[in-house]
């Protein structure tokens, strides 16, 4: 694959680790369409690679974190089958299709779509060996929306640092669905994932950040199943919708960001959902509760599992300011790189690094940095930690699809 377009030199910052070997590594880039099933054994094909490492990776990290065999996962992961069919049979016809490509079986496909629900699922933590004291660290990210007031080029800019496992980061692929008549998706993704986060050619932009937190017993839906839906939505009110009308299994922020100026957070949970507006057209969400803390929660003495979200939120505003005083668009990326680039509380900083008193198979990185230009629709990401990575500057533009046309009337000048 010939190497994609970068853009601007590494950032140096304060405590910035030097640049590794991995520092010109490129994320994959692959497209899918036609039928769900034909577009996941696309899908499928082109990471069969990738997929089968990251089954090899999470058999290891579960059989660590709580004694399970692959094959005690996917019976777990086998719980979600059917309500995924009932809501949208079409997901699991795709990820039927991505097994038939990736010569793997259904279940082994649900099981990495499902992982976050696996570890959050309130019989993991009634387990031998597992409890509130070992509870897994909610999925770490930093999401962000820039607009009016906070972006001094005029543009609307939405993005994060996705920060997960270090052992999944050679499974990191960028994914372009074409399915039409709904919206074109872009998508950072695990590979044989079928949504996390991205933004679509309605100029629509999902952010995710982990929330963590146990609550009942009641079955939900995965959280890949539910971005995915948000992202096939083709305006604003019906994507918000989708995030309030349905009931995910697990806990799970979700920043909203679209093309009109306009961005909204959702703190999602099985017990009710919290809500913010941006502060002069900034708005950044880490893994804790800012909202509020849901009242299961609050009643069983909640404290941030991540509790360097409380560090990492600030920094991300303080640096993000800068971009109120940028020229143009090309500033507003340099601006918007050093802001997440950022190494206070080093390991554990906005900017993830491996922790070496850990055990490698523990270990935490930045996955992707990733912006969305919504003005535009030029889509950025770095592959890895984004202080010693340049953008990769993706083949395809947001809008290059259905509802990409012009931008709607009722924009705000």
């Amino acid at each position: 694959m010939a190497p994609l377009p970068t853009e601007s030199a590494p950032v140096p910052t304060d405590s910035a680790p030097p640049p590794t070997d991995s520092a010109a590594r490129i994320l994959p880039v692959i497209e899918i369409s036609g039928s769900p099933r034909e577009r996941g054994r696309q899908y499928g094909e082109a990471v069969r690679p990738q997929l089968h490492a990251a089954l090899g990776y999470y058999e290891e990290a579960f059989g660590r974190s709580a004694g399970l065999t692959w094959d005690q996962v996917t019976a777990r992961a086998a719980r979600w089958l059917e309500p995924v069919r009932a809501y949208a049979p079409h997901l699991v016809e795709e990820m039927r299709g991505i097994a038939d490509g990736a010569g793997t079986g259904l279940l082994d496909v649900l099981a990495l779509n499902a992982r976050g629900e696996v570890i959050y699922d309130k019989s993991f933590a009634e387990m031998a060996g597992a409890g509130p004291a070992d509870e897994e660290p909610a999925e770490g990210c930093t999401s962000f929306a820039a607009y009016g007031p906070a972006s001094g080029d005029g543009h609307v800019y939405a993005g994060q640092n996705w920060d997960w496992r270090a052992g999944v980061s050679d499974t990191v692929v960028m994914i372009r669905i074409v399915q039409p008549p709904k919206p074109t998706l872009i998508m950072q993704v695990e590979a044989g994932q079928i949504g996390r986060q991205g933004a679509n050619s309605a100029g629509i932009a999902f952010n995710a950040n982990g929330l963590g937190g146990r609550f009942d017993d009641r079955i939900g839906l995965p959280q890949t199943v539910v971005r995915r839906t948000v992202l096939d939505q083709d305006n604003i009110a019906d994507a918000l919708d989708v995030l309030c009308r349905t009931r995910a299994h697990i806990a799970s922020n979700a920043l909203l960001t679209c093309r009109e100026g306009f961005a909204i957070d959702l703190e999602t949970t099985p017990a009710g959902h919290g809500w913010m507006y941006p502060t002069d057209g900034l708005l950044v969400h880490g893994n804790h509760y800012q909202a509020g803390i849901p009242a299961p929660l609050a009643a069983a003495g909640y404290r941030p599992m991540s509790s360097d979200s409380l560090v990492r939120v600030p920094r991300a505003e303080q640096g993000l300011a800068a971009l109120r005083h940028s020229t143009g668009p090309e500033e507003s990326r340099k601006l918007i790189r050093r802001a997440m680039s950022d190494h206070l509380g080093h390991p554990e900083s906005l900017c993830t690094h491996p922790d070496p008193r850990r055990p490698a198979v523990e270990h935490w990185t930045t996955l992707v940095s990733s912006l969305a230009d919504l003005t535009t629709g030029d889509y950025h990401v770095t592959a890895g930690t984004p202080c010693d990575r340049e953008y990769q500057h993706l083949p395809w533009n947001l809008y290059d699809g259905p509802h990409g046309g012009p931008e709607p009337t009722g924009t705000q000048p």
